[in-house]
């Protein structure tokens, strides 16, 4: 079965993430909040008892229609389904520590989620914070979510994390490489790639001319070359080249005002080199309200920024800003997919 257009709000798989943090009560939250189920019809795929020990600790009753993996039908999901695996006592899970239960509960339930959104039967996927640690326990040499999910749908293409606050994006180079490695990794064609998923992904997010401000690597841009080579002989050929292509990219920028530098011009996303030139960026500007999207998949992939909040896991004031964003990010790109399908 494939979901049908019939439905204005989009069919979007929601997978619990780590037991042990806020993502219980996170996906309680967001089960009962007003604004997303406004927007989507949300699919929670876990342990009811997992979740109802979230509901518990957010203090709310959500409604839920129970469902199967097998009878699953996106034509005739009104209200917020779940899918119960029952696969994990939460008595067996220690609030505030990784452990290998905990990341066997999240794979299964992202790679169910995974499936769906392959089989094209939701339109999206979603999930509350893993953690790393306990996903390197169920998953020996787990990297990130863009491995696990490439290697469970089997795609072979390109696929990229961005960083979303408010209107402005964070693409990078590089991602997950010691910052000794950043300058080597460093080539026209790498940066060109990203600059043409980053556009890619913008358009499929509903921004019809995106414009992209390109950091540079080292400070002051380089200063003309007094701090660095990299400037003139690899980015700013690369952004050249993307004119060349269409791509509306100007830089590279100093990295320490281009983020200042965005939002005053107009820019959509911000191109960074490495992980923490944007990251560190981004999180300053609104840690609570940011959103992770896994782009360049048939499907869109979300989730929030921020990670599992061990300290405040069971205290019931996990805050839902970036949960809820993720999901109405993936709401508007599942209806832009959508659009231009019909066109």
């Amino acid at each position: 079965m494939t979901v049908t257009a019939s439905h204005e709000r989009p069919l979007i798989a929601l997978a619990m993430g780590d037991p042990a943090g806020i993502s219980p009560e996170l996906t309680a939250r967001l089960a009962s909040d007003p604004q997303v189920n406004a927007a989507v019809r949300l699919v929670i795929i876990g342990d009811r008892r997992v979740f109802d020990q979230g509901a518990r600790t957010a203090g709310l009753t959500p409604e839920l229609t129970a469902t199967t993996l097998e009878a699953l039908d996106g034509d005739t999901c009104e209200g917020v389904a779940f899918i119960d695996l029952g696969h994990l006592d939460p008595q067996e899970i220690e609030q505030g520590k990784p452990v290998l239960a905990g990341g066997e509960f999240c794979s299964r339930n992202f790679n169910e989620a995974l499936q769906l959104a392959h089989e094209g039967r939701v339109e999206a996927v979603c999930f509350t914070p893993f953690n790393k640690q306990a996903m390197r326990y169920a998953n020996p040499g787990y990297d990130d979510e863009i491995s696990f999910v490439a290697r469970a749908i089997g795609f072979k293409g390109k696929a990229r994390e961005f960083n979303i606050l408010d209107n402005i994006w964070n693409a990078r180079v590089t991602s997950h490489i010691p910052l000794a490695k950043v300058a080597e990794s460093l080539n026209p064609a790498a940066i060109l790639e990203e600059l043409a998923l980053t556009d890619q992904c913008l358009r499929q997010s509903g921004i019809e001319s995106p414009r992209i401000a390109v950091a540079g690597l080292n400070p002051h841009a380089g200063d003309g070359g007094n701090f660095g080579s990299e400037e003139e002989e690899i980015i700013a050929p690369a952004v050249e080249q993307a004119a060349e292509r269409g791509i509306q990219a100007v830089g590279p920028f100093p990295a320490d005002t281009v983020f200042l530098r965005a939002p005053r011009e107009g820019y959509h996303a911000v191109l960074t080199m490495y992980h923490d030139q944007g990251q560190i960026a981004m999180k300053l500007m609104g840690f609570d309200s940011g959103v992770t999207m896994l782009g360049g998949f048939p499907f869109p992939v979300c989730t929030p920024a921020h990670g599992t909040a061990y300290d405040i896991a069971g205290r019931g004031i996990a805050d839902i800003g970036a949960s809820r964003q993720a999901l109405l990010l993936a709401a508007r790109m599942s209806v832009a997919a959508r659009e231009r399908a019909a066109a």
